[in-house]
């Protein structure tokens, strides 16, 4: 598929799910199986969104690389023909970072999540072949994580780019550290999808912007599903409003969740109180305690989800 074509894909809420593990903190092949079903059947992986694997936020660099290409797979095979599936892949090298996509891809994903390879320190230039490279390996979609945060130079617009002519490159997760991030986005948004990845999700969408990542939505899709429709229909201030609500009602559980330790462990604790529990998550991160747990149910009561 050329860029055009990806683009369509790599596009509206790109939602980070939590990987499924048991008792033994082993995968949970036949809870991620059910997980995706009830993922789907609630609007994800659809034209407007991504079933994301593998993130940071799913314990993606917890997992194995005996072990993904199995979580891709059974993704996949749940979700059925047409489902967007991203799988995200961790930072390497570039002829590694080759060999996880094309087993992404020959696993059924049809687009990838790339972070910088910042254990090399890259300059531009090298941020250009290394993408590139990557891009003329695979048939399937791209998008740039735009990761600087561990100790590199962000990707610049510049070097978007110059990346014109690498044909799966198709989106960016959108960071940059300086507060005119959104204004020099325009530079690139004509020719790149941009997914905010800032939370200012509507002047991201003013300025060209074609989605928006969210961590706590596996357990109720409809939630950011609708934001986004908002945003892409132009209606900002119910956007706005819509998002707003998410953080009055459960923002000062997460406050205290985040506090002690990984925010995905509130994820997961939503995806419990839903019904739909994806197991403990791998040591040393605990689960949720029943204090925690408590005061994230009276949040999502406040929103209406656990009804």
């Amino acid at each position: 598929m050329n860029r055009t074509e990806l683009k369509k894909i790599i596009r509206g809420v790109s939602m980070a799910v939590p990987t499924a593990f048991d008792s033994q903190y082993k995968l949970d092949l036949a809870a991620t199986a059910d997980l995706t079903q009830f993922w789907v059947e609630n609007g994800l992986g659809t034209d407007k969104s991504m079933i994301k694997l593998c993130s940071a936020w799913g314990q993606g660099p917890d997992i194995s690389d005996e072990e993904w290409p199995h979580l891709v797979r059974t993704v996949v095979n749940a979700g059925g023909s047409g489902v967007n599936v991203m799988c995200g892949l961790k930072s390497k090298d570039t002829m590694r970072t080759i060999e996880d996509a094309k087993i992404a891809q020959d696993m059924g994903a049809n687009s990838l999540q790339i972070e910088l390879p910042y254990n090399h320190a890259p300059n531009q230039d090298q941020y250009v072949k290394h993408f590139t490279m990557i891009s003329d390996a695979i048939d399937i979609g791209i998008m740039i994580y735009n990761t600087y945060w561990f100790g590199v130079s962000p990707i610049e617009p510049e070097t978007m780019k110059r990346l014109k002519d690498a044909e799966h490159v198709a989106a960016i997760k959108w960071n940059y550290p300086t507060e005119d991030g959104y204004d020099r986005m325009k530079e690139f948004s004509g020719e790149f999808n941009v997914i905010d990845n800032s939370g200012d999700n509507v002047r991201c969408r003013k300025n060209g912007g074609a989605g928006m990542v969210s961590a706590f939505g596996p357990a109720y899709p409809k939630h950011d599903l609708k934001v986004w429709d908002l945003l892409e229909s132009g209606k900002y201030e119910e956007a706005e409003s819509l998002k707003n609500s998410f953080t009055d009602a459960v923002g000062p559980a997460l406050a205290k969740i985040g506090s002690n330790s990984g925010g995905y462990r509130a994820a997961r604790g939503m995806m419990e109180l839903v019904g739909h529990p994806v197991g403990p998550p791998r040591l040393p991160t605990e689960p949720l305690n029943s204090e925690e747990l408590s005061a994230l149910k009276a949040g999502m009561e406040k929103l209406g989800w656990l009804d």
